[in-house]
């Protein structure tokens, strides 16, 4: 192998193990956080661990990336350009997705909830609820759904509250 060739070697082996870095460091927590799905103690941790670092992760990454995608470029085939123009497009949407909190578009809160009377409801009678009561002013919350909006503003007997469980 020609030092020049094993050079270049080298140069795509460092690109591509950056690339991956930066880009697990956006998807791996996102993979892991996910709604109504069982996650353990062990793989929270690596997440929560892993979407603390990934802001300076990802920047460290695409700056990384991208300096050894220009290093390439110009001794590259045309499929290769490609793989390292898809290669840096996935790296900058990691870095740019690392800072924004993607978990908060998933649940919206309920602005304004609607309530019946207690004889005009049709819940099931084995379906769970958050029941609040506030002096005289009692409300109850369905699980089923709160459980796509994990929050509901509301104001019981005067008192704004942000009920989610």
């Amino acid at each position: 192998m020609q030092p020049s060739s094993f050079r270049r070697r080298l140069l795509w082996i460092v690109w591509a193990v950056s690339a991956l870095a930066c880009v697990g460091l956006f998807f791996i927590p996102a993979f892991i956080i996910r709604p109504f799905r069982h996650q353990s103690v062990a793989a929270l941790n690596v997440a929560l661990a892993l979407r603390q670092r990934a802001p300076m992760g990802t920047l460290a990454g695409a700056i990384v990336c991208l300096g050894f995608a220009i290093v390439l470029w110009y001794t590259s085939g045309k499929w290769r350009k490609g793989v390292l123009a898809l290669g840096m497009v996935l790296v900058v949407f990691s870095a740019v997705m690392a800072r924004l909190n993607y978990f908060e578009w998933m649940f919206h809160p309920v602005p304004s909830p609607q309530f019946e009377a207690e004889s005009d409801c049709k819940l099931d009678q084995g379906e769970m609820i958050l029941a609040i009561q506030f002096g005289p002013v009692a409300r109850a919350y369905p699980i089923r759904e709160m459980a796509y909006h994990h929050i509901v503003n509301d104001t019981v007997a005067g008192v704004p509250m942000a009920v989610t469980y």
